[in-house]
């Protein structure tokens, strides 16, 4: 989609969602959690784009698309794991089940790859083999294919901290999870991956790596939370370019929606300073990105709206029933 035909769409961005008539609201990042006295929860995704350690922008329908993607990979791979989904009544937001998270973050990777302090191509590049209670074999290139996909968990900080890498070995020693919750764990997650690389590379896309949340019902079982193989979760690349890149010694073709942050740190220090204006055509450019990611992931179009003046409008609309007197 191009930015010619999201122009006229450019107000229907969801940047907050509080709404009083509903109970015990929490705001995340870029969702708005409200808990229901029985045991449900609401997670509106608003448009907001984070990074730098804050709101940037709000970049239109991005609440929408990763929301419908979760909400795509969530009904296939339901056969394989529970999820905590109970109902979609709106395009921005899920009903789930309210969980109790797991104090581990579960980051599977297929590829060699990655930018940050704790992903497998930083730590291979500062010279280390063995990270999360792995060994890697020497020789290999950055973003070459892994021998066989891998799991490298990680805590998960509390604010103003970074996550840390674990080892299976610390995970149960520090008490963080039961060797049996670790074992299903693995068992989901590796699953959930393979699910997900197939289905990718029949969209002509590669799952080069995803991260999984999880958490435990009232029953204890281990449920499957947050959302699963949306842009923002997992990293994607074209598949029908990659072996030509790699060869090359290029990076993969992916869905590139760092424009705004690129174009931030760029300007100024994104952590000390006021962050300048942002131009609305590079707003609009992250939207048709985000849109043309949820279109390939899918094979479905994206349909935007007729006559629509407010998301916020829509979203108490649909949720009324959920409203507290």
């Amino acid at each position: 989609m191009d930015i010619a035909a999201l122009r006229p769409h450019a107000h229907l961005v969801l940047r907050e969602a509080a709404i009083p008539e509903l109970p015990a609201h929490y705001s995340g990042k870029v969702r708005e959690n409200y808990d229901l006295p029985d045991g449900r929860r609401i997670l509106i995704a608003t448009d907001r784009l984070s990074a730098f350690d804050r709101i940037l922008c709000a970049v239109p329908f991005k609440g929408q698309v990763l929301t419908q993607t979760a909400r795509f990979w969530f009904e296939r791979t339901a056969d394989i794991c529970p999820n905590h989904v109970l109902d979609y009544p709106d395009p921005n937001v899920v009903i789930g089940r309210r969980l109790d998270i797991l104090p581990v973050e579960i980051v599977v990777r297929g590829y060699l790859a990655g930018t940050t302090s704790t992903s497998v191509l930083t730590m291979y590049k500062a010279g280390r083999r063995e990270m999360y209670g792995l060994r890697l074999p020497d020789g290999m290139r950055d973003n070459e294919r892994l021998p066989q996909p891998i799991i490298t968990p990680t805590s998960k900080a509390g604010h103003g901290d970074h996550d840390a890498p674990l080892s299976p070995e610390e995970i149960l020693s520090q008490g963080l999870l039961t060797a049996a919750q670790w074992e299903q764990l693995t068992a989901y997650a590796l699953a959930l991956f393979a699910r997900g690389q197939e289905q990718a590379a029949a969209r002509g896309l590669i799952l080069a790596d995803t991260k999984y949340e999880f958490g435990t019902d009232a029953e204890g079982r281990i449920v499957l939370a947050d959302e699963i193989h949306t842009p923002d979760s997992s990293r994607y690349w074209r598949a029908g370019s990659y072996d030509a890149r790699f060869a090359a010694g290029e990076k993969p073709e992916s869905f590139d929606k760092d424009f705004v942050r690129n174009w931030v740190a760029a300007r100024c220090d994104p952590y000390r300073d006021e962050i300048p204006e942002i131009p609305e055509e590079l707003i609009l450019g992250t939207a048709a990105v985000y849109i043309e990611a949820f279109e390939t992931i899918t094979g479905r179009k994206f349909e935007l709206p007729l006559g629509e003046t407010s998301v916020l409008d829509r979203v108490r609309r649909n949720l009324a029933p959920f409203f507290t007197k």
